[in-house]
């Protein structure tokens, strides 16, 4: 039983580190950035993109329809006695479709503009050609059916099926209210139909465009929310990117481990060349040398303690360099200094004294 109970316990563990119930990292973000994976709604720009060209033809109405008529006019004015060979035929075809570009320009123009804004206010700036590469796991079938029948199929379904109602209410709902002028449009000259047919699709197109468009921000929103699902990590995600990043905690612990013990081995070669050894006697051991030629003061060249201070002490005798018991001096120097840097100025007084003792002492020698 209790084998049993470990087991599951140790079960429920690797299930939990499995689920994916942290937030995406930076870097997460950042690769998943670089494939074109972006929380983004394809409605938003259709719908802006709708509103605005119905917007343009508002506006330029008056130049559009003076334009065409004077592109159609020019077939009956001056083309009419044209001979028609393989040339003039491809000419007159190609001057009328610069003349179309050139009438259809401001609206390509101003819905390259609002498509680019539309997807810039949603994620910025992506330029990435990742989208486009092939990839073999696109002709799994087992991949497509999880396509088709999974749950972003279902609310793109009926978010289609909802688009279609609405817009099937609104143009119903435009017609029905103008269903009497409808019945009397046989008895209208031809401009009176036209301008009447013109006014009630920019109102359709309106209305469509604007409930479209409050669709789209809902989808935003879920698009938004099903991206974070799905970029979600799991703490052993986590741990394996730290990994990757940072390298192995257990590899970065055995090369500090390594640098330490080689800083130690040349702190420990530098000893024989220190002029004294200040001790605490046992605690504490600080090694001192000064050359006036080099140094500006005294500095460490060694220092440690416990069983390193018995180490420097016992290299220090071997090598017959003079180690004096000082406690305050030796612990302020260890507290306060590391290897490699020059005595406080407020310690000069008590390592000089120490120093010209140890001078008189090799003078003496």
């Amino acid at each position: 039983m209790r084998i049993m109970s470990q087991y599951r316990l140790k079960m429920d563990l690797q299930m939990f580190a499995g689920e994916k119930t942290e937030k995406a990292t930076p870097k997460k973000r950042q690769e998943s950035r670089k494939k074109g994976q972006v929380a983004k709604s394809a409605e938003i720009p259709s719908s802006l993109i709708l509103l605005a060209c119905i917007c343009c033809l508002l506006m330029l109405g008056p130049f559009l329809q003076k334009q065409v008529l004077a592109m159609f006019g020019d077939v009956f004015i001056n083309r009419l006695n044209m001979e028609v060979t393989q040339q003039n035929t491809l000419s007159l075809f190609g001057h009328y479709a610069i003349q179309m570009l050139l009438i259809l320009a401001p609206i390509f123009f101003i819905v390259l503009i609002i498509a680019f804004a539309a997807n810039y206010v949603q994620f910025g700036w992506l330029f990435t050609l990742e989208p486009l590469k092939p990839k073999l796991e696109k002709l799994n079938p087992l991949t497509g059916a999880k396509n088709i029948f999974g749950v972003r199929s279902v609310v793109e379904f009926l978010k289609s099926a909802l688009k279609l109602i609405l817009v099937g209410f609104i143009v119903f709902s435009i017609l029905w209210s103008e269903r009497k002028r409808l019945m009397d449009l046989a008895h209208l000259p031809v401009e009176d139909i036209f301008s009447f047919v013109a006014g009630i699709t920019v109102r359709m197109g309106i209305f469509v465009a604007a409930i479209i468009f409050f669709i789209a921000i809902f989808d935003f929103m879920y698009q938004r929310y099903e991206f974070e699902k799905n970029l979600k990590m799991s703490k052993q995600d986590i741990k394996d990117e730290y990994k990757n990043s940072e390298g192995d905690p257990l590899i970065k612990a055995k090369i500090k481990e390594r640098q330490r013990r080689m800083a130690l081995m040349r702190m420990m070669q530098e000893v024989p060349n220190a002029d004294v050894v200040i001790t605490n006697p046992t605690h504490f051991a600080v090694a001192l040398k000064y050359d006036a030629t080099k140094m500006d003061a005294p500095t460490v060249i060694a220092k440690g303690a416990d069983y390193l201070a018995l180490r420097i002490r016992e290299i220090a005798k071997q090598n017959e360099v003079i180690t004096m018991e000082n406690k305050p001096l030796a612990r302020a120097l260890f507290e306060r200094t590391e290897v490699g840097q020059s005595v406080p100025g407020d310690l000069f007084q008590a390592v000089a004294e120490v120093l010209a003792y140890v001078y008189r002492l090799k003078g003496r020698r």
